[in-house]
């Protein structure tokens, strides 16, 4: 069995690369996972882990004071 990659656009499947099936080739349509997606997103946030190393000791927690403005916790 050959596996593609592909996503959903205006309610129909569209492979992420070219493939040449013949008319009428029985295929199967398997959704990804949340938890295949999420550790994709993990591993693509993770490569900024740790780059800023300016901000105020608290930023995680006052977070929306620096953004926002709003009252500090």
């Amino acid at each position: 069995m050959t596996n593609f990659k592909g996503h959903v656009r205006n309610g129909m499947v569209v492979l992420d690369e070219a493939a040449l099936l013949p008319e009428g080739s029985e295929v199967r349509v398997e959704i990804a996972s949340v938890d295949e997606q999420l550790a994709s997103l993990r591993e693509g946030l993770l490569k900024f882990a740790g780059i800023v190393d300016d901000l105020p000791e608290d930023f995680s927690e006052n977070h929306d004071f620096y953004l926002y403005g709003t009252p500090r916790e």
